[in-house]
């Protein structure tokens, strides 16, 4: 049987892998595994299981729902260690040999056994991508920049958003789960104005409730075109139930640029405190 995972040389047991992937997220139904439904967490599993000769099962750092596009995704998975040392050197060629051109894996390592892709995480970061010129939006990035029909204020959107860093309970802003919380830290809101009408607006916090960057930035967008006023979105704040007047920002426009993780040192503290929170 094989033992629990353990990154030293050995014959036997497990070793703990970190991969680091990228994908663009229009042909997937999210992340995570659904019946009949094309999802990425499906297909790089399949791939690895293909490769490494045993059924691999990811864990990552955060699910992104149907559409959502991710530069510096993260997840980890146990393998048995003969298939890590007989496939390592090859390993990232060949998955790319087998994976679909909308996902790649750009990185695998072996991991301290108590590294957690999920719970191990202090950060995660967004950013949302937008075009409000007149002209609408550019044939290239049009996968993951939305064509957006109005123009925004981007003084007002940042005076809108200050108010929404920190702790606090954004059940307004998020589709509720059962026994979830909804109290995060926000750690950052920045809106920027790139060449060509495109506006970014950065994201992170320590960890995302479903729906909620999209919420934000939707609810946001209505203050930026003036349909709502500056002090609408921190009024949310505290809600215990999702509000319905908020206009959820479509989904194309949003990727996973980043993952932040503690030293070694402090990974099974962080782990533990986060699994008791959540």
């Amino acid at each position: 049987m094989d033992e629990p995972a353990d990154s030293r040389p050995g014959d036997g047991g497990l070793v703990r892998l970190r991969l680091e992937l990228a994908y663009d997220g229009t042909g997937f139904a999210g992340w995570a595994v659904q019946p009949a439904q094309r999802t990425v967490q499906g297909t790089v599993e399949a791939a690895l299981t293909v490769v490494l000769r045993h059924p691999v099962r990811l864990t990552v750092a955060g699910r992104t729902d149907a559409g959502v596009h991710a530069t510096g995704q993260v997840a980890h998975a146990d393998v048995p260690v003969r298939a890590w040392a007989e496939h390592e050197p090859q390993l990232l060629r060949r998955l790319a040999g087998i994976l679909p051109a909308d996902v790649r894996i750009r990185a695998i390592a072996a991991v301290r056994s108590d590294f957690d892709a999920r719970f191990g995480a202090l950060a995660r970061r967004y950013v949302y991508r937008l075009s409000d010129a007149p002209w609408g939006n550019s044939p290239l990035r049009r996968h993951d920049t939305v064509g957006w029909p109005r123009p925004v204020d981007l003084d007002v959107i940042r005076q809108a958003s200050a108010g929404l860093l920190g702790l606090h309970d954004f059940g307004a802003f998020c589709k509720h789960r059962p026994n979830a919380s909804t109290t995060r830290q926000l750690q950052r809101l920045d809106w920027k104005r790139e060449p060509h009408g495109v506006v970014v607006a950065t994201v992170q916090a320590d960890a995302f409730c479903h729906h909620m960057v999209r919420g934000l930035v939707g609810c946001l967008l209505a203050v930026g075109e003036g349909q709502r006023p500056v002090d609408w979105p921190v009024s949310l704040l505290g809600a215990t139930a999702r509000c319905g007047a908020i206009p959820v920002a479509p989904a194309h426009g949003l990727t996973l640029v980043e993952v932040v993780y503690p030293d070694d040192a402090d990974l099974a503290t962080r782990t533990r405190l986060t699994r008791s929170r959540r």
